[in-house]
């Protein structure tokens, strides 16, 4: 595909979709107006989607039945998580390696499913992850093991996460610290990594030329995407508003309201497809 035929690339090129959950699926466990019919859009057309996700704390169980919860239905194999995308990356790195890891279910069983020992006792890997309870125990432990000559692996580079109290500290805010203390900085797998869509694109057998990534972030989803090859769409129903984006450096190929605005340009198809109809 030449540069100007990219560039002119449009929705209805698109075969395969890769989407953020939080911001643009769902919000505060509520789905977002017009997720539902492009989850049945997709699905209508056989076209091959994932669900992205930088929360390392859940496996695709635990998604699948939070995103049922909000009234969509997403099976498990159309999940795609941090925790997910790290295990795999290091399954390349370190087949059956040593990891010591701080983080919640979503992440050691990722790592357990690729075949990793989890181990405080001279692992090849401090893998940091999401989790509720940061325990300075732990915290305490990784810094030595890293100094002591263990690589410094992280999920994802978020520095807060909600709660129901305000913002929380997350694996970003974590990292920083353990970095402070060992001047060694973490490589960081989750959004804004391409790593994580490259991943992603093989998952499901997806080329980067006929693939999109929807997001609500420019900062990780958008950037990202951009930085894989992929046609970029921003929406406005999560972090970043209309007047963020003067304060980016870059732009989304295409901007919407909500994912409903999306769902709409594709059920109308292409401009040539329904010009033609319409003159029968």
């Amino acid at each position: 595909m030449t540069l100007t035929n990219r560039a002119a690339r449009t929705v209805h090129d698109i075969k395969c979709w890769l989407t953020d959950m939080d911001g643009v699926l769902v919000h505060e466990n509520h789905a977002i107006k017009g997720a539902a019919e492009l989850l049945q859009y997709w699905r209508e057309n056989n076209l091959r989607f994932l669900v992205l996700t930088n929360n390392s704390i859940y496996t695709p169980r635990d998604l699948r039945a939070r995103l049922l919860a909000s009234g969509l239905d997403v099976p498990e194999e159309n999940i795609w998580t941090s925790a997910m995308a790290t295990a795999e990356f290091l399954a390349r790195q370190r087949p059956g390696g040593r990891t010591f890891v701080i983080g919640e279910a979503g992440l050691t069983t990722a790592l357990h499913d690729a075949g990793f020992i989890m181990t405080d006792q001279d692992p090849d890997y401090v893998v940091l992850g999401e989790t509720r309870t940061y325990s300075f125990e732990a915290i305490t432990k990784a810094i030595r093991l890293i100094e002591a000559g263990a690589k410094f692996i992280a999920t994802n580079p978020d520095a807060t996460g909600p709660s129901t109290e305000g913002i929380m500290p997350a694996t970003g805010a974590i990292a920083a610290l353990i970095t402070r203390a060992t001047n060694r900085e973490p490589y960081v797998v989750g959004k804004p990594n391409p790593m994580m869509f490259r991943s992603a694109l093989n998952r499901i057998d997806a080329h980067s030329e006929t693939t999109a990534m929807i997001g609500d972030r420019m900062d990780t989803d958008i950037i990202a995407g951009m930085e894989a090859g992929l046609l970029t769409a921003l929406v406005y129903s999560g972090i970043t508003a209309p007047a963020d984006m003067d304060t980016f450096p870059f732009r989304p190929d295409l901007k919407y309201p909500s994912v409903a605005s999306l769902h709409s340009e594709l059920v109308k198809g292409k401009p040539e497809a329904a010009a033609k109809s319409a003159s029968k």
